[in-house]
């Protein structure tokens, strides 16, 4: 499923949704979104989509806030933890969140939805907000918490005022004992900078001291007893500052199970409303849902191509049709065709709104694509051998319920061969029963779409005057790759695209292809003056004294396998190239005599058997071969050999 979601690039809206939710939980969500196997799921699905969608369009983006964090803070807090004014700040947060958005429920009400009553699932717990609100301010416990906090606080400052001034009293009486004029606060202590020499002259504690020495950090003893006092004071302050954090933190665990299902509510709506943004951005639309396998798109898009530059899908299967093949030229638009209704079928089986005018989409067990190169060097996979794997891998898996989805089909062989084992997975996909939608340049499957049962082909509709694709499809017609049109565009010569034409279909008039060759030669031997050469460097042949003999006698040797036309029969070459040019040719039951030019050879006599083959097996009569062989056991007056025994015709 993952490979299919790339190929069909479902994971880059995946993507997008995972930007528009605000929730770790909701994003999560997202990624592990697929396809619901259930139709009323993913009805329901769709309903809360196209709510979310409606209310975006009245009122606008709820006011989400994010949850991150709560988890650890409840753990804490049920833990018997003492919870930080931090963490209570951002409880007071979620709180206010969750009221802002029981607020907005509220109001959305009115639309007579089933949606905004998840309102009635959360509680905002205001008495606790407020509560947190009233103690917890800027990141500290505040002072007015409580009566005693107030008092202590009040007391601290007059303390520490007095402090202050009893340091700097003594400062002023010791000026000339004092290297500054200013008292210093060292390791916590409010200390007078005096000079060494006049060290015993202040009475008090050692504090510091400078890097040079020439400078001690003393503490008076009269400041030592005031900050003791003053200490006393802190410590007090403090417990009761933990006090009221303790209180607050049990406050919170009592509500633990509350804050959960808000969390749970809210993450769910992180979702739904990360659905209906989507379709708001994509100006999508809710999606019918059937499970008759059967798809319907008006005028659908690509989410990924701009809307203005974006030709409209007009596209349909199912019921009779089970397949489509779509032809056309290149960079005509059948991959993007193909994986728009991949993209948007699994979008709409993913409970999620599709950008179209009017869409009907079936549910599908399974989505199974074969789009793209597949080439793997490191596991020694070509283009054709990685497509066949991935087919044979598909058709495994294909059923009532699949839709398949193929593009290229047959490619990156022989096209002859290529062309059969297109048709071969076309049958094999139609009696599977699946619906499926491929692309292809074979004339010959086009002509299998028109007489399969259950199957039709579509084109990408193609300007002929302008030679620009125009990026439509049209089911029902089969479409050309317009190579002709382009290369006449491009001013290749009439006679070389009748060549090319011969060469591709045959003649319709005439299909013996040695009328075909020799119309070929005809067009050849005339010398139009449209196309213009470019001068270049030449090749200079050897010319041998006499070619005559060597070109009549090099080509064919004996046991050599030659097509004979114009019967196109196989034969093998019992003599070669005599001096009138004539070949001798076994064919089956009789040997003939004909000209050379009217062989072309098959498959080499070194190809087709080993080295001192006896041929006299393939040109000999029975009863010579067994004369043959008493006459080399012993001489035999009465017997008489012929090798090239059996009549030869003329055929010229």
């Amino acid at each position: 499923m993952e490979q299919t979601f790339q190929t069909l690039e479902f994971d880059k809206i995946k993507d997008i949704l995972e930007e528009y939710a605000y929730t770790k939980a909701a994003r999560e969500k997202i990624r592990e979104l697929v396809p619901y196997l259930e139709e009323s799921k993913l009805r329901h699905s769709l309903k809360e989509t196209t709510q979310a969608r409606e209310i975006l369009d009245k009122f606008g983006m709820p006011p989400f806030t994010s949850m991150e964090g709560m988890e650890e803070i409840l753990i804490t807090a049920c833990q018997g933890g003492c919870l930080q004014p931090e963490q209570l700040e951002e409880v007071e947060i979620s709180l206010t969140g969750v009221s802002r958005m029981k607020d907005f429920l509220n109001r959305c009400k009115v639309l007579e939805q089933g949606l905004p009553y998840y309102e009635e699932n959360m509680q905002s717990m205001d008495d606790l907000r407020e509560e947190i609100a009233m103690k917890i301010r800027g990141g500290r416990v505040d002072d007015f918490a409580s009566p005693l906090l107030k008092s202590l606080r009040q007391e601290i400052d007059r303390m520490e005022t007095k402090v202050r001034e009893k340091a700097e009293g003594i400062l002023r009486n010791n000026k000339g004992n004092c290297s500054d004029q200013f008292v210093t606060m060292r390791n916590g202590h409010l200390c007078l900078p005096v000079k060494k020499e006049c060290r015993s002259r202040i009475q008090g504690s050692l504090v510091d001291k400078s890097s040079t020495g020439q400078t001690l950090f003393i503490e008076p003893q009269a400041v030592a007893q005031l900050t003791a006092e003053l200490m006393s004071m802190r410590l007090e302050e403090e417990n009761e500052e933990r006090r009221i954090l303790y209180e607050l933190t049990d406050m919170v665990a009592e509500q633990d199970e509350v804050f959960r299902q808000n969390i749970r509510v809210l993450e769910k709506m992180d979702f739904i409303f990360a659905k209906g943004r989507l379709s708001f951005d994509m100006d999508a639309v809710e999606p019918e849902i059937n499970t008759d396998q059967r798809i319907r798109i008006m005028n659908g898009r690509h989410p990924f191509i701009e809307k203005d530059k974006c030709v409209p899908l007009n596209f349909r299967i199912g019921d009779e049709v089970r397949g489509v093949i779509i032809t056309g030229p290149n960079t005509g638009g059948k991959t993007v065709a193909i994986k728009t209704v991949g993209l948007l079928g699994i979008m709409a089986q993913c409970g999620l709104h599709v950008p179209c005018e009017e869409g009907d989409f079936t549910m599908n067990s399974q989505v199974l694509c074969d789009i793209g190169d597949g080439q793997n060097i490191t596991a020694n996979l070509s283009t054709f051998s990685a497509h066949i794997t991935n087919v044979l891998e598909i058709l495994k898996k294909a059923g009532k319920e699949s839709l398949v989805i193929m593009d290229e089909l047959g490619s990156g062989t022989d096209p002859a061969e290529g062309m059969g084992i297109a048709v071969a997975i076309l049958e094999e996909l139609r009696h599977s029963g699946c619906l499926f939608l491929v692309t292809t340049h074979y004339p010959e499957v086009k002509t299998y779409g028109e007489k399969a049962d259950n199957v039709m082909n579509a084109r990408m509709a193609f300007d002929k005057e302008s030679l620009r694709p125009l990026y439509r499809l049209e089911i029902g017609e089969s479409g050309e790759s317009c190579a002709f049109y382009i290369a006449r565009h491009l001013g290749m010569p009439e006679r070389m695209l009748e060549i090319a034409r011969i060469a591709a279909y045959g003649r319709a008039e005439q299909t013996d292809m040695a009328a075909d060759a020799a119309r070929i030669g005809e067009i050849t031997s005339v010398r139009e003056n449209n196309v213009k050469k470019q001068t270049g460097p030449k090749i200079q042949k050897h010319k041998p004294a006499s070619m005559k003999g060597a070109l009549l006698t090099q080509e064919y040797q004996i046991g050599d396998c030659v097509m004979v036309y114009p019967d196109k029969k196989l034969g093998i070459v019992c003599s070669k190239v005599n001096d009138k040019g004539a070949l001798q040719i076994q064919l089956q039951k009789k040997k003939i005599w004909i000209s050379h030019k009217r062989v072309k050879m098959h498959v080499k006599a070194e190809e087709l058997y080993p080295e001192d083959y006896d041929f006299s097996i393939i040109f000999d009569t029975v009863a010579n071969r067994k004369a043959r062989h008493k006459m080399e056991k012993s001489y035999r007056p009465d017997l008489e050999t012929n090798y090239a025994a059996g009549e030869a015709q003329d055929y010229h």
